[in-house]
C-alpha cells in the first residue's frame, strides 16, 4: 500500500504572494485529482487581502489530492494540493486519490490495521466529487445532518454563521462533522456528505453560466449526481432573488451563501479578502491621520478642448486620452512645484519622510472591492508614457489581475468619483500617503467668462491631506495649482 509519505508525492503549500500576508481564499481550482500537471502550470486562483492571484505549481506529475474546496480560507504555509511526481496509479483507494463516493457504489471492506491506529480525522472533500474512499475506512462518528446545520445558521449569532456554513461546505473543522458514508447518497438529494452537490466539472460550469445554484437542483443521475438536463430544467423557471442591502456591494466567486431573515429581506455577505483589507486600512487611516479636505470649482473648458485635439495626435494614437490623463499630469506638475506634499509620517522615528519620486495611485472599483494600484515613478513619464501606464493599470484592474506589488509603495492618489455622476467627495487617505485628490463630474454649468454668463465645462476638485505633515497653506497651494493648470492647460508647458 502506497502512503502519502512516499518520496514521489510532493505537497504544494499556500505561498505568501504579497508581503506579510497570512492567509488566502481559494477562489477556483483549475485541476482535479487524476489530472496531469507540469512545472509552471496554473492550478488555482486565490484571493488575498490585496488581490486575486493565479498560482503555478512547481512540479510535474499527477494530482493526488486537493486539500481544500473552493471558498476555503487557508493559512500561508499550509499544503493545499499534493502531486505524485512518479505519475503512478498508486493511492487510488487512499486519501487524495481520484476515486470518490460518487464513483464507487460499494466501498472496499476495511482491512485489518497492521500498524498502530492513526488519529481520528476527516479527509478533505475532493472538489466536485464528495468525500474520498479513505473516509469509509475510519470508525463512523456522530454527525450532524445537513438540514440541522442549516437550521443552526439562522438560530445562532452572526459570528457563528460563517462557521456553520463552513461545515456545510466541507471545511475541515473538527466540530460536528457528518459521519462518513458507506454507500451512494439517496437519489433525490443533491447534497454530498460535505454539503457540496454532486456534479461533474462541466455540469458545474454550465450551472455557473446559467446562474443556477446546484444546492437547489433535484438530481436525476445515478447515485444522486446532477446532470446537464437537471441544470437546464432548473434554469427554466428562474428563482426569485433575495433583496440586496442598498449598501452591500456584490461579492465575486465563490458566491457566499445568504443568511436570510423574514422571507429573504436581508442578505449577509462575508467580509473577507480585498473588502476586509480595505475596511481595516480605511479605519486605520481615518483614526490615525488627521484629515483635512479642501475644495475648488474650476472651469475646465480649455482642458476638454485640448483633450479632443490630443486624440487626433499621432503620437498618442491607440492610447486612452481622457480628462484623467491631464488631471494626473497636472497633479504631477503641482507636486514638482511643492515636493513637501509628497511625503509620509514615520511614527517610529518621529520623522517626516519627503519622497523624491511619485508612485501615483489610481483608485479603482472592482467586483472584489476598492483597490489602489499605482504607477511607479510617474513623475518621470512623458504624456504618451503616462497614457499607456494609465490604460494598462485600468484594464488590469478590470480583469482582476492586479498584482500585490502594483498596490504597494504609493505616495499620492487620485480617485475619480465623477464617473459615477458625483460632484465631489471627502476621500480618505490610503495608509502611508499624504494626499489624495478627488475629481468630480465634469458638466456644463452657467459660468462667468470674460464678463458674461456662458455655459462652460466645470468640475469640482477635492484634496484630502494629512494635517500632521501638510498644513493648510501647502495643501491650498497644491490644490490651487492643479485647478490653475486645468483652467489654463498651457501651464503644463510653462510650469513643467
Amino acid at each position: 500500500m502506497t502512503t502519502m509519505t512516499e518520496a514521489s508525492v510532493r505537497e504544494f503549500k499556500m505561498p505568501d504572494v504579497g508581503e506579510g500576508l497570512t492567509e488566502a481564499e481559494i477562489l477556483k481550482w483549475y485541476v482535479q485529482p487524476g489530472d496531469s500537471v507540469t512545472d509552471g502550470q496554473v492550478v488555482c486562483e486565490v484571493e488575498t487581502a490585496k488581490a486575486a492571484v493565479e498560482l503555478p505549481i512547481p512540479y510535474n506529475g499527477v494530482v493526488r489530492e486537493l486539500r481544500f474546496p473552493e471558498g476555503a480560507t487557508v493559512d500561508v504555509g499550509t499544503a493545499i494540493i499534493t502531486v505524485d511526481e512518479a505519475g503512478g496509479d498508486s493511492g487510488a483507494g487512499e486519501a487524495g486519490g481520484a476515486a470518490s463516493v460518487a464513483e464507487s457504489e460499494t466501498p472496499a471492506p476495511t482491512p485489518p490495521a497492521p500498524e498502530a491506529p492513526k488519529p481520528e480525522g476527516r479527509k478533505p472533500v475532493l472538489v466536485g466529487y464528495g468525500v474520498s474512499e479513505a473516509s469509509t475506512k475510519r470508525r463512523p462518528r456522530k454527525g450532524v445532518p445537513v438540514q440541522q446545520a442549516q437550521a443552526r445558521v439562522q438560530a445562532q449569532q452572526p459570528e457563528a454563521a460563517a462557521a456553520v456554513q463552513g461545515e456545510l461546505n466541507g471545511h475541515t473543522s473538527p466540530v460536528d462533522r457528518p459521519s462518513p458514508v458507506s454507500g451512494p447518497p439517496a437519489v433525490g438529494s443533491a447534497t454530498a456528505v460535505g454539503g457540496r452537490p454532486l456534479a461533474k466539472p462541466p455540469v458545474r460550469k454550465l450551472a455557473k453560466d446559467l446562474g443556477v445554484d446546484l444546492a437547489t437542483v433535484t438530481p436525476s443521475g445515478p447515485d444522486g449526481i446532477i446532470t446537464r438536463e437537471d441544470v437546464h430544467a432548473a434554469s427554466a423557471p428562474p428563482a426569485p432573488e433575495p433583496v440586496q442591502s442598498p449598501v452591500a456591494a456584490p461579492s465575486p466567486a465563490p458566491a457566499p451563501a445568504a443568511v436570510s431573515h423574514e422571507g429573504a429581506r436581508e442578505t449577509r455577505i462575508p467580509i473577507k479578502g480585498v473588502r476586509k483589507a480595505t475596511a481595516t486600512a480605511m479605519i486605520d487611516s481615518a483614526f490615525t491621520a488627521p484629515h483635512v479636505t479642501e475644495f475648488v470649482t474650476v472651469d475646465v473648458t480649455r482642458t476638454m478642448k485640448l483633450i479632443e485635439e490630443l486624440k487626433q495626435d499621432k503620437d498618442l494614437a491607440g492610447l486612452r486620452v481622457n480628462p484623467l490623463l491631464l488631471i494626473a499630469k497636472a497633479l504631477l506638475v503641482a507636486i514638482k512645484r511643492h515636493p513637501e506634499v509628497n511625503a509620509s509620517w514615520d511614527e517610529a522615528n518621529q520623522e517626516i519622510v519627503v519622497k523624491h519620486y511619485v508612485n501615483l495611485g489610481i483608485a479603482a472599483a472592482t467586483p472584489r472591492g476598492l483597490i489602489v494600484p499605482n504607477i511607479k515613478d510617474a513623475h518621470t513619464k512623458t504624456l504618451p508614457e503616462l497614457a499607456a501606464a494609465l490604460g494598462e493599470l485600468v484594464s488590469t484592474a478590470r480583469e482582476g489581475k492586479t498584482s500585490p506589488a502594483a498596490m504597494q509603495g504609493g505616495t499620492v492618489t487620485i480617485t475619480n468619483v465623477g464617473v459615477f455622476g458625483v460632484d465631489t467627495g471627502t476621500p480618505i487617505l490610503p495608509p502611508g500617503e499624504s494626499a489624495i485628490l478627488a475629481v468630480g463630474n465634469i458638466k456644463l454649468q452657467p459660468w462667468v467668462h470674460k464678463g458674461k454668463v456662458k455655459p462652460r465645462q466645470v468640475t469640482t476638485l477635492a484634496l484630502s491631506f494629512d494635517h500632521r505633515l501638510v498644513d493648510g497653506e501647502l495643501g491650498s497651494k497644491v490644490l490651487a495649482d492643479v485647478a490653475a493648470i486645468l483652467e489654463q492647460p498651457k501651464r503644463l508647458i510653462t510650469w513643467a
